[in-house]
């Protein structure tokens, strides 16, 4: 087990909090522990609030449906998220392609009948 801050290989005992085992690191005196927490959710339903969430789901509709807190599925996606700004391109845009539909709702006239209701 080497230590989370410094990848160091060297640690000492240090207590044990919550009945969990507590080390020091020698290298940087950082403290950690080894085993993980009883609350923390598998990757795969982490997995799943982010598919839940690209099908435009609301954090809120996602926490209830997993059963989690909807805290916890903002941090794991905003989390996501921070993992794809190192793939973004550093190319910059120059043409962009719009589609007409805008210009087409913005001009678009409703009639109203008020005699067939």
């Amino acid at each position: 087990m080497n230590c989370p801050k410094c990848n160091s290989s060297s640690h000492k005992k240090n207590g044990i909090v919550g009945g969990r085992q507590r080390y020091k690191c020698s290298a940087c005196g950082y403290n950690y522990t080894v085993e993980l927490k009883s609350t923390a959710f598998s990757a795969s339903v982490k997995r799943q609030a982010l598919q839940l969430y690209l099908e435009e789901l609301g954090f809120r509709s996602i926490g209830r449906f997993l059963g989690v807190s909807h805290v916890s599925v903002q941090k794991w996606i905003k989390k996501f998220g921070q993992g794809l700004e190192d793939l973004k391109s550093e190319n910059e845009i120059s043409i962009v392609e719009m589609d007409e539909m805008h210009t087409y709702i913005g001009n678009k006239k409703i009639l109203l009948d008020l005699d067939c209701c």
